[in-house]
């Protein structure tokens, strides 16, 4: 709650409206629902206070502006670096690394797949790290780091010196990636997180759009001061990275609740407009029974399970989409600019979904046709491989753009459904690790003896997506049954699941998404 001497709320923020009998209510996707009630019959002043307050007054939208102005392009800027810097690799292999650095069958996609064992392995340890130092100091730090071991790439000369350097660099990422997914949820309310996932990570497909821009650009290049095309890429995209580390060290605020670009009183009104979207849930200390809940949740393993279905296919896909171009029939640099347009299609649905996921306060039938339609996607480069080239490009834009569309939806669902911060951030981290270990087999998934066409590469990650369509929808049902159950809970059953303490979403007043 507000400390007691934070500054008042306008009367403005609140709302002189509300029913005096503040009864437990919600509807099955949890987004009715006001928080906290300490029992299920009526809620004391400073509750009946938060069911008053109004989350859409004039007042709160010019602080969430503001807010959204500092957070999401700087978000968006450091995602573009990061995807680029990872991704890249692929543009790398186009432009003749594979060929320059002998590089025997087998061993590129190792390279690929080794990138994701160090990013495993830093996702827990660095969410909690940027819990403990903030994220103005942690995350700048990190891309520092992973900035220059991207322009040190250009130095490889061997099969394992490139393996030394895709490690370093993916543990160098693993203190960025769950970042953005977990400050959103520590600034935005639950049915405005979606969209601002969606924000910074349609940086992705600008970054694979930008990518293959820039790499036909640097392929240009190839000789110049003696060195080869794929190491000015390694050079020229690993420096903006170093510059925007820098960057946001000025710029990027921490939490709410010591953010300075704020006013004391706009900090007030951000941090009691989380209170009563949260409720119980918000729970702001460092606490390690919220985060051992985080290992032992079901919710966070089904989250995981689904995230690793997914997780394959889509790793494998970010990588090799200029070599599936590539089998298309151009050359190398053609390939660099037909790779922009799919990207440019994915970001279209990546913004569109998540928007009406937002609007809709509902995460499950928009995973599960998002995840249909990468199916959809993958099923027609299978079935028109030998069929026209046009055929075969708007296949992989659909299957990119369900691809690309799922993530952001898949992240908000568990940011908005993990309550605690402590508990959150380690659930994102696991849930983000699982589907790097899916990572690591998905760079085994395309391989030399499956080009051109990746037949084999096309079906599994088809019936990948079968089993994740499958698995949202049937967790989407045991979401709503949950919610029905705490509905139904007498006064009596209420008065024992509320008791105790760092309870986050195991509150019965707590009410998932779904």
């Amino acid at each position: 709650m507000l400390a007691e001497n934070a500054p008042q709320l306008g009367s403005s923020e609140i709302s002189a409206q509300h029913d005096n009998n503040c009864n437990l209510t919600s509807s099955d996707n949890g987004s009715n629902l006001r928080y906290p009630i300490m029992t299920k019959d009526s809620a004391d002043s400073s509750d009946q206070e938060s069911l008053a307050f109004n989350p859409n007054s004039e007042e709160i939208k010019k602080v969430r502006w503001k807010v959204d102005k500092r957070l999401i392009p700087l978000l968006a800027v450091m995602y573009l670096c990061s995807f680029l810097d990872r991704a890249n690799i692929g543009n790398a292999k186009v432009a003749g690394m594979e060929r320059d650095l002998n590089l025997q069958p087998g061993e590129f996609n190792t390279a690929l797949s080794i990138f994701y064992v160090g990013y495993v392995i830093g996702e827990v340890p660095s969410n909690m790290a940027l819990k403990r130092f903030g994220p103005r100091t942690w995350l700048p730090a990190v891309m520092f780091v992973w900035g220059s071991v991207m322009i040190a790439m250009a130095a490889v000369t061997t099969a394992g010196g490139l393996y030394a350097a895709r490690f370093f660099l993916g543990l160098a990422e693993s203190g960025y990636a769950p970042g953005p997914v977990y400050i959103i949820s520590m600034w935005y309310a639950r049915n405005e997180q979606a969209i601002r996932v969606a924000l910074f990570f349609s940086a992705s497909t600008v970054a694979g759009a930008f990518g293959g821009l820039l790499a036909y650009g640097i392929s240009h290049m190839d000789g110049l001061h003696g060195l080869k095309g794929w190491q000015w890429i390694f050079i020229i995209e690993g420096i903006p990275t170093i510059v925007v580390c820098f960057i946001a060290y000025i710029y990027l605020p921490n939490f709410p609740e010591t953010a300075t670009f704020l006013t004391p009183t706009e900090r007030a009104l951000t941090i009691k407009r989380l209170e009563v979207d949260t409720g119980p849930g918000i729970e702001p200390h460092l606490s390690w029974v919220q985060f051992w809940a985080a290992w032992k949740d079901w919710k966070v393993h089904v989250h995981m399970f689904i995230s690793i279905l997914h997780g394959i296919p889509f790793a494998a896909l970010g990588l090799f989409i200029p070599s599936i171009v590539q089998g298309f029939g151009y050359d190398h640099v053609m390939t660099q600019i037909m790779t922009v347009p799919v990207y440019v299609v994915a970001c279209f649905f990546v913004v569109i979904f998540a928007y009406s996921s937002d609007r809709k306060r509902e995460r499950g039938f928009h995973m599960a046709i998002l995840s249909f339609m990468g199916m959809i996607g993958y099923a027609l480069l299978v079935f028109t491989r030998e069929s026209s080239v046009g055929a075969r490009y708007v296949s992989l834009m659909i299957c990119t753009s369900g691809m690309y569309g799922y993530v952001p939806v898949m992240l908000s669902w568990a940011g908005v459904n993990i309550g605690g911060q402590t508990k959150r951030g380690v659930a994102i981290a696991l849930i983000i690790a699982i589907a790097n270990i899916g990572s690591v087999i998905g760079g085994q998934l395309y391989r030399n003896d499956d080009a051109p066409l990746y037949v084999r590469g096309h079906t599994v990650s088809a019936l990948l997506m079968v089993g994740a369509t499958v698995s949202v929808l049937v967790f989407k049902w045991l979401l709503i049954r949950e919610n029905r159950r705490r509905d139904g809970l007498t006064p009596e059953e209420y008065a024992i699941e509320s008791s105790g303490t760092d309870l986050a979403d195991k509150h019965p007043s707590f009410r998932f998404y779904t």
